[in-house]
C-alpha cells in the first residue's frame, strides 16, 4: 500500500531547480527515503524528466559499497551525466559516505544537477547539518504521520483510526501491520536498538542507564512542565543517584536533536517574553512514547495534547506555551499574583492563536477552568478551543471558537474558522 505525504511532496516541488541542496531531515523510519525515491522520482518522470537523468544511490546498499568513496561517488555521477540537460541526483543514507558534505558541495558547483538527499542516522539527522552548507542547503522536515495522513491510509472509520493512532502513533511502517503485537513489538524494539542506541553512540554517552531513565520520565510527563533542576532533584531523591541538571539538560538537548521530543518554550503573554524556567516536552511519535512506557500509560488528555502539538509542527507554526499572570484572591482572601496557562501560543507570520485544549467541558466548572487563561489575554488575536469528539467550530458568547478535534485534524485550514 502506498501512503500518500501531499504535503512533503509539495514542498519539495516547489524547491525544484533552486539551486539548493535538498536535505530532507526528520526521526528515522519517518519515510523520508520514501518520499525522495518513489514520490518524487514518480513526479519527476510524470512531467517528462528522462529516467537516465535521474541518477540514485542508495549508499547503504552492498551494490553501491564502492561509491561510498567520495571520490569515486563524486566521479561516478560525473560520469553518469552524458548531456547538458538538468540531472536530478538523488542520495540516500549520504551519511554512509566520509566527507559527504565536500560531495555535495562540489555538486553545488556544477550548472546542471538539483541535489536531494536523505539521512537516518544521528549525524545526519542533527538540526546542524544545514549549516554545514553555508546557507546553500535547504530543509524540508519530515515527520511521522499526522493524523489525517493516518486517516486516509486507515481507509475506515474514524473512532477506529483514533483509536489505533493514539496507542501505536504515526510510523509509516506501524500503520502497515495488521497485528497489534506486531506494532507494539516493532515500537518498542526501535525506540531501544535504533532511535536511543543513535543518541548514545553519536554523543559517547558513558551513562546509559541514567538517559534511559530520562526518556522514561519525560515520556511519563509529557505536556507536563519541568526543568533539568528539577529532574536532577528527582534522581536524587527518588533514585538515590547523581544526575546533574547540566547533564540532563545536554541529554536533553540530544534527544532533540535527533528530533525524539520537541520542547516548547514558555511565553509569557503580557510582558511579550519568553520565561526560561520549565518547559514541556512533546513526544515526535506517541507511539514511540507509548512504547517506552510498555503501553502502561494512556492518558488520553496528555497524549491528546501532544497529537495537537504535532500537528501544529506539521503545519509549519511556531508553537510555544503561554503564561498569563493576573492578580487573585488565595485561599486567605488576599490578592495574590497567579500564574494561569494557555496550552499553546501558535504563530506563523503576523498570525497568532491562543489554543487549549480540553478533553471534558461537560461542567461549568470545567468551562470556566478552561475559558479563564482565554479571558486574561489582552489582545484580539484567535482564542480557539479544542475538544475531545467531532464538533464542527463554533462561536460562544465570548468570541471564542469551539471545534473538537477531529475536525481540527482533518482540515488542515481549521484554525481559520
Amino acid at each position: 500500500m502506498e501512503i500518500k505525504r501531499d504535503g512533503y511532496l509539495e514542498q519539495l516541488k516547489i524547491r525544484r531547480d533552486n539551486g539548493m541542496i535538498k536535505i530532507i531531515t526528520g526521526i528515522r523510519r519517518c519515510g523520508k527515503s520514501f518520499l525522495l525515491f518513489v514520490l518524487f522520482k514518480k513526479y519527476l518522470i510524470e512531467t517528462g524528466v528522462a529516467k537516465d537523468h535521474i541518477i540514485e544511490i542508495a549508499l547503504d546498499g552492498i551494490e553501491n559499497e564502492e561509491l561510498r568513496d567520495p571520490k569515486m561517488c563524486f566521479q561516478y555521477i560525473k560520469d553518469s551525466m552524458k548531456d547538458e540537460q538538468r540531472y536530478y541526483i538523488l542520495l540516500d543514507e549520504v551519511q554512509f559516505m566520509p566527507r559527504f558534505e565536500e560531495v555535495l558541495n562540489s555538486l553545488l558547483r556544477i550548472g546542471n544537477v538539483d541535489v536531494y538527499v536523505t539521512g537516518s542516522n544521528s549525524r545526519f539527522l542533527s538540526s546542524d547539518i544545514v549549516t554545514e552548507f553555508r546557507g546553500r542547503g535547504d530543509e524540508i522536515r519530515v515527520y511521522p504521520l499526522s493524523f489525517n495522513e493516518f486517516f486516509d491510509a486507515f481507509g475506515g472509520d474514524y473512532d477506529d483510526a483514533w483509536n489505533e493512532y493514539v496507542v501505536y502513533g504515526g510510523l509509516p511502517q506501524v500503520a502497515l501491520f495488521s497485528e497489534e503485537r506486531q506494532k507494539a513489538e516493532y515500537l518498542k524494539n526501535i525506540f531501544t536498538n535504533v532511535y536511543l542506541k543513535d543518541v548514545v553512540e553519536r554523543n559517547k554517552i558513558q551513562n546509559i542507564d541514567e538517559i534511559g531513565t530520562l526518556v522514561d520520565i519525560l515520556a511519563s510527563a509529557i505536556g507536563s512542565p519541568t526543568n533539568p533542576t528539577k529532574l536532577s532533584n528527582t534522581f536524587t531523591s527518588e533514585r538515590g543517584s547523581s544526575y546533574s541538571n547540566k547533564t540532563i539538560s545536554n541529554h536533553i538537548d540530544y534527544l532533540t536533536e535527533a528530533f525524539l521530543i520537541s520542547k516548547a518554550n514558555r511565553y509569557d503573554i503580557k510582558g511579550r517574553k519568553y520565561v526560561g524556567a520549565n518547559l514541556k516536552y512533546y513526544f515526535s511519535d506517541v507511539g514511540l512514547r507509548n512504547a517506552r512506557l510498555n503501553f502502561r500509560q494512556q492518558e488520553i488528555t496528555h497524549i491528546m495534547e501532544n497529537v495537537i502539538y504535532n500537528e501544529l509542527l506539521v503545519r509549519g507554526y511556531n508553537v510555544d506555551v503561554g503564561v498569563v499572570d493576573v492578580m487573585a484572591n488565595n485561599i486567605e482572601g488576599k490578592r495574590v499574583h497567579k500564574s494561569l496557562e494557555v496550552d499553546f501560543v501558535v504563530n506563523q507570520g503576523s498570525q497568532r492563536y491562543y489554543i487549549q485544549v480540553a478533553y471534558d467541558m461537560s461542567t461549568e466548572e470545567k468551562k470556566a477552568q478552561e475559558f479563564q487563561s482565554l479571558r486574561n489575554i489582552p489582545d484580539s488575536f484567535k482564542k480557539i478551543v479544542i475538544v475531545n469528539g467531532t464538533q464542527k467550530p463554533w462561536r460562544n458568547e465570548e468570541g471564542f471558537v469551539i471545534m473538537g478535534i477531529k475536525y481540527f485534524l482533518l482540515h488542515a485550514n481549521s484554525l481559520e474558522f
